[in-house]
């Protein structure tokens, strides 16, 4: 993030399911569009009351796009975090108007009212390497198959050959390194 970035968390309901496009250059790009209603307790009669919703238009780029509109649909309730943009126009008509976006760094369902299943996409373009995770469904010995899922396996040396608990093979967690150390010595990656 750049210094002087207004950063903002809200939560709130998709009102439309995400739309995904691409730019010319082929990169994917997700808009959809959060409401967020604040309500509060009325002492006086005994109630919850709405107040006035706070509509914001939310963009998210590349791998994330894509996860956001097979995931998120209309009515969802969602966090959202990333960086408040203010951006100008002029209508037909000439007027000037400004609109408030979010440039999205992270998205996800809010598990107050709902719960939900993670499932870990393949990360592109690796054939193992410092960043490599346990494909192995629990076998040691770090990348099996050549699939990239993040966390700490592979160059950090998070699965020894020796001595590593099985783990399952549907856990999106999968990756981090076990518990008490990062791997043969014991000495953290940095």
């Amino acid at each position: 993030m750049a210094q002087g970035d207004t950063n903002i968390t809200v939560v709130g309901n998709i009102v439309a399911d995400p739309e995904l496009r691409f730019t010319p250059s082929g990169a994917p790009v997700a808009n959809f569009r959060v409401a967020s209603t604040p309500r509060r307790f009325n002492s006086q009669t005994n109630q919850w009351e709405d107040g006035e919703a706070m509509f914001l238009t939310c963009n998210v780029w590349r791998q994330a796009a894509e996860n956001v509109a097979e995931s998120l649909t209309k009515g969802m309730r969602i966090v959202v975090t990333g960086r408040l943009k203010a951006r100008s126009f002029q209508t037909r008509e000439g007027e000037n108007r400004t609109v408030f976006e979010i440039d999205v760094d992270e998205v996800g369902p809010s598990l107050r009212y709902a719960t939900a299943q993670v499932n870990r996409n393949p990360r592109e373009g690796g054939q193992g390497g410092n960043f490599g995770g346990n494909q192995g469904g629990g076998q040691p010995g770090g990348n099996q198959g050549g699939g990239n899922q993040g966390g700490f396996g592979g160059g950090f040396g998070g699965n020894q050959s020796s001595g590593a608990q099985s783990q399952p093979a549907n856990d999106p967690w999968n990756s981090a390194p076990p518990a008490g150390g990062f791997g043969g010595d014991d000495e953290p990656p940095f």
